[in-house]
């Protein structure tokens, strides 16, 4: 008691300037690292297993914490056996020293089968390579993850994706725990120490059972009321209490229960037009006409007009380069017209129709878009490239010919081909690897260097771990990016898309590999109609037949290249200035 309220006095200040010490000594750790050491998955761990608090605690006071325990653990130990010794003696029981010890050694047993410094320093790795799961879990970490929001929406991918996860999660069935359900079971199974843990921990009770059948007369009757009278008064007390608490927690478990059915009824802030598109496929194929009228937009918690009062009009199978500085609007104009937004103020009409009236799953079929800032979802670079066109994403052998087209078109086919696993590669593993808390390149205390070079190769797993993104380049992400959009916008035979839209396609792209992507784009685009957002004047300019110049204020310059140049404004200039770089 007084150990414990001389750490109370103590816990607050004490800790305050431990966690300041703590907080500079790791500062300083994590600062001193280049860039190789700090991105080696192993450095990692160890940082991490050096977290600087727990729970608003340090390691260090935790650990002082743990020695006072101790030592009034020892204390409480000592006097129990010591109490328990002399009452059974007192008592007239001839064995009280043998069952003081019985019990003292079956319960050190049990809590020291717990201190990891008596067990054998233990290395291992747990891996998955059930292809099921890990399609599972990608697909639980794209739909939660909002930087996937915007591609998974406008992609139109809800459907699919939830079809996609229903069919893996009955192929994996009730091996669908993550490691932290399953660590304990595992390490349980592989510690000897349990074996011998439990028999040990009833021998005192054995004994006594037995002694009483042998001696009955011995049995101390006093004792054997006062531990009944204890434990039932314990039981009862106990008993209330649970009452109590489980009956205060009913409504707000039932409250649980009501928002765990309630979640699906979530309104969307953009609502469903009922109007079918296209009334007829052939104004797929010509392209679809967009209008902007007097469109202003502001996005949700902001006070700044992102458009205001935007009017312009796109014809069928036209080519439209939007151009300006970054923060004129460019891209909202396209979120726009995928209705990942609506409009504060004016009217967009899609093929004719006010595009708040159309079916939003027949808009956005009609739409292939990439956006500047894509995301690569967790699963394979084939699902990667697969989801362009989800209704044919699973259609076999048809699909991965389909995929492997795309990649091809996009530029990507060379370097897909030299990752490891090819198509299979997983762009960012949705299933991290886990590691002892051993750190890897230390010495256990029998003097050995901790190695997981064996469990890596037996497992299949890379000596630099599968917990990262595979190594490619920006460029590279953005030609897998570009692959989708092809996917479902020119390698697929029948036509369901009418509109492209690229959002700065080639801005992780260097001069020569964007000259090269804009010629396949017009190629490949047929009639049609493409929209692009960009703030490089390239050649693609050249071919438009519509530039819209933005700034802040919104358009302020349109017409064709030629038409733009005559008049010599911001455009003439801007491209001129660019221009003048390559001559």
């Amino acid at each position: 008691m007084l150990l414990m309220h001389a750490r109370r006095r103590v816990e607050t200040p004490l800790n305050a300037r431990i966690r300041r010490w703590y907080a500079l000594h790791s500062f300083g750790a994590r600062a001193r690292l280049d860039l190789p050491t700090y991105g080696q998955s192993a450095v990692q761990r160890q940082l991490s297993d050096a977290s600087d608090n727990i729970w608003g605690q340090t390691v260090v006071w935790q650990t002082l914490e743990l020695a006072t325990d101790i030592v009034s653990a020892a204390a409480q130990l000592l006097a129990s056996v010591v109490v328990l010794f002399q009452v059974l003696v007192a008592s007239g029981q001839g064995d009280g020293l043998v069952l003081a010890g019985l019990t003292l050694s079956g319960e050190m047993y049990y809590w020291l089968s717990r201190m990891s410094v008596f067990h054998r320093t233990r290395v291992w790795l747990a891996t998955t390579l059930n292809q099921e799961y890990l399609k599972m879990r990608g697909w639980q970490r794209t739909v939660r993850d909002i930087g996937h929001r915007k591609e998974f929406v406008a992609g139109g991918l809800a459907g699919y994706a939830t079809s996609e996860f229903k069919k893996a999660a009955e192929k994996v069935g009730d091996m669908d725990g993550d490691w932290m359900e399953l660590e304990e079971q595992a390490l349980y199974r592989s510690n000897h120490w349990n074996i011998l843990s439990e028999p040990l921990k009833q021998l005192p009770q054995i004994y006594f059972t037995l002694r009483a059948a042998q001696y009955p007369a011995g049995i101390p009757v006093t004792l054997a009321s006062l531990n009944l009278v204890q434990d039932a008064t314990y039981r009862f007390a106990y008993t209330v209490y649970e009452i109590i608490r489980r009956a205060k927690s009913v409504g707000h478990q039932l409250e649980s229960v009501k928002k765990l059915y309630e979640v699906v009824n979530i309104q969307n802030v953009v609502k469903d037009g009922t109007v079918p598109f296209p009334e007829d496929t052939a104004q797929l194929r010509s392209g679809i006409e967009l209008e902007f009228r007097n469109v202003s937009f502001k996005y949700p918690d902001t006070e700044k007009w992102a458009l205001r009062n935007i009017s312009f009009k796109l014809l069928p199978g036209q080519l439209c380069v939007i151009v300006g500085a970054n923060g004129a609007g460019k891209s909202t104009i396209l979120k726009l017209a995928t209705r990942l937004y609506d409009p504060d103020e004016g009217e967009i009409f899609f093929g004719g129709h006010e595009i708040r009236t159309l079916k939003l799953d027949d808009l956005r079929r009609a739409i292939s878009v990439l956006f500047q800032d894509y995301t690569l979802f967790p699963l394979s670079i084939r699902d990667n490239i697969a989801l362009g066109d989800p209704t044919q994403a699973g259609a076999g052998a048809d699909s991965a010919d389909r995929v492997e087209q795309a990649a091809r078109l996009a530029g990507a086919e060379g370097f897909v081909a030299k990752l490891p696993d090819g198509m299979d590669t997983y762009l960012q593993r949705p299933v991290d690897d886990e590691y002892s808390g051993t750190v890897e390149g230390t010495k256990t205390f029998r003097g050995r260097t901790v190695s997981y070079d064996p469990l890596r190769s037996a497992a299949g797993v890379p000596k630099a771990g599968r917990t990262g993104t595979a190594a490619l380049s920006g460029g590279q992400m953005q030609r897998l990016a570009v692959a989708r959009t092809f996917m479902r916008s020119v390698v697929k035979e029948d036509d369901t898309v009418g509109m492209l839209l690229f959002d700065e396609p080639s801005a992780s792209l260097d001069p020569a590999a964007e000259h090269d992507l804009f010629d396949r784009l017009r190629a490949l685009r047929g009639s049609k109609t493409m929209v692009f957002s960009s703030h490089r004047f390239g050649n693609l300019t050249r071919h438009a037949d519509l530039i819209l110049y933005m700034d802040e204020t919104g358009i302020v310059e349109s017409g064709t290249h030629d038409e733009l140049l005559r008049q010599k404004g911001e455009y003439a200039r801007l491209w001129t200035l660019q221009a003048q770089a390559f001559l």
